[in-house]
C-alpha cells in the first residue's frame, strides 16, 4: 500500500515545513462545537505527525478537527457515541440532509420562543438520542458545552445566550468539511476495536476525555487512561505510529497534571499552548480567564 503524505492534498496547500512534516491549514470554521475541539491549534499538532503514513485512524473523533485538517486519502474516524457518528456519516454521504436537519431546527427557534424551542429539541434528543438533534444542540447550547448526566446520559446543558449561526453560514461549513472528509470512513466503535485495526506504518491520533477536566463528556465516566496506554503499547509493538493529546498544565503553567504515563512508551513529549479552556469559560460564567491558560501534552511513540 502506498503511503500518504501530510502534503498530499492539492485542495489544501501546505505552508512551511517543520520537523520534516508539512503544516496544513485547518477548516476556516468549526462545523460541530465540541469540548476539547482542536481546531484552533490543529496545525501545531499535525506538524508533529510522521511526514508519511499508510492509513489514518482517529478513534476519539469528537469535533473531527484533526481529521479534517489532514483530509486523509485513506482514513477512519470512529467514536463509541452513536449520535456523533451519525452526524459525521451523514456529512460525508448526505450533506444536504445534514443541512436540512439544522435548518428545520433553526427555523423552529427563529419563528417561536427561543428557549421553548431549544427545550423541545433537547427533550426530543433525550427521549431518543440522535444525530439530527445533537447537531443543533451542540451549536445552540450554553457555551457550546454539551454535557451529559453521569447516571443516565441525559443531555442537560441549557440554551445558549447567543442565537446559533444562520443556515447559510452552516451550509458554507458543510461544503468545506464535506470535501475534507471524503477519504475517511466513519464507524461507531470502541477505541480498542478501532486501534486494533492499525498496522505497521499506520497513524493513530488519540484525543480521549481529559481526566482533569472533561468528565462530563459522553462515556468519560468509565474511561480508563491506564487501559488506553496498554492499547497504545500494543499498537506501537505492531509498528503503528501513535500520537496522544492529553492533560498537560493549567493555571498558566503553575499546575502540572500528573498522569500515570508508562516509562518508555513515548519517545517525545511536546507542550501545545491551547489558550483558555472552553470548558473553564463555561464553568466561570464570563469571569476573567487570565489565570486559566492551558497547555496540552502531545505524546508521540516515534
Amino acid at each position: 500500500m502506498a503511503k500518504q503524505s501530510l502534503a498530499h492534498s492539492t485542495n489544501f496547500p501546505s505552508q512551511l515545513t517543520l520537523f520534516n512534516t508539512a503544516i496544513i491549514n485547518p477548516p476556516k470554521y468549526q462545523l460541530l462545537k465540541w469540548i476539547g475541539n482542536k481546531q484552533r491549534f490543529a496545525s501545531r499538532i499535525v506538524a508533529y505527525f510522521p511526514d508519511s503514513y499508510h492509513r489514518y485512524y482517529e478513534p476519539f473523533l469528537g469535533g473531527g478537527a484533526i481529521l479534517a485538517t489532514l483530509a486523509p486519502t485513506d482514513g477512519m474516524g470512529s467514536d463509541s457515541f452513536g449520535p456523533l457518528i451519525e452526524i459525521w456519516s451523514t456529512l460525508k454521504h448526505s450533506p444536504q440532509l445534514l443541512v436540512q436537519w439544522y435548518t428545520e431546527r433553526w427555523e423552529k427557534m427563529a419563528n417561536g420562543d427561543k428557549v421553548a424551542a431549544y427545550e423541545e429539541i433537547k427533550a426530543s434528543y433525550n427521549a431518543k438520542p440522535n444525530g439530527a438533534d445533537l447537531l443543533f444542540l451542540a451549536r445552540a447550547c450554553y457555551g457550546g458545552v454539551v454535557r451529559f448526566r453521569q447516571a443516565d446520559g441525559y443531555m442537560s446543558t441549557p440554551c445558549g445566550i447567543h442565537f446559533p449561526i444562520h443556515p447559510t453560514s452552516f451550509i458554507r461549513r458543510v461544503d468545506e468539511w464535506n470535501q475534507r472528509i471524503q477519504g475517511a470512513d466513519f464507524l461507531q466503535l470502541e477505541y480498542e476495536e478501532s486501534m486494533s485495526m492499525a498496522k505497521k506504518d499506520d497513524l493513530i491520533y488519540c484525543d480521549p476525555p481529559y481526566s482533569d477536566s472533561q468528565s462530563i463528556l459522553y462515556g468519560a465516566h468509565s474511561f480508563s487512561l491506564e487501559h488506553l496506554f496498554e492499547t497504545i503499547e500494543r499498537c506501537k509493538s505492531r509498528g503503528a505510529f501513535v500520537a496522544l493529546s492529553i492533560d498537560g498544565s493549567k493555571r498558566s503553567g503553575r499546575r502540572n497534571i500528573n498522569l500515570p504515563i508508562p516509562s518508555g512508551l513515548f519517545e517525545r513529549e511536546v507542550l501545545i499552548d491551547v489558550g483558555r479552556s472552553m470548558l473553564k469559560r463555561f464553568q466561570m460564567n464570563g469571569k476573567s480567564l487570565e489565570d486559566e491558560v492551558v497547555h496540552d501534552r502531545l505524546l508521540l511513540t516515534y
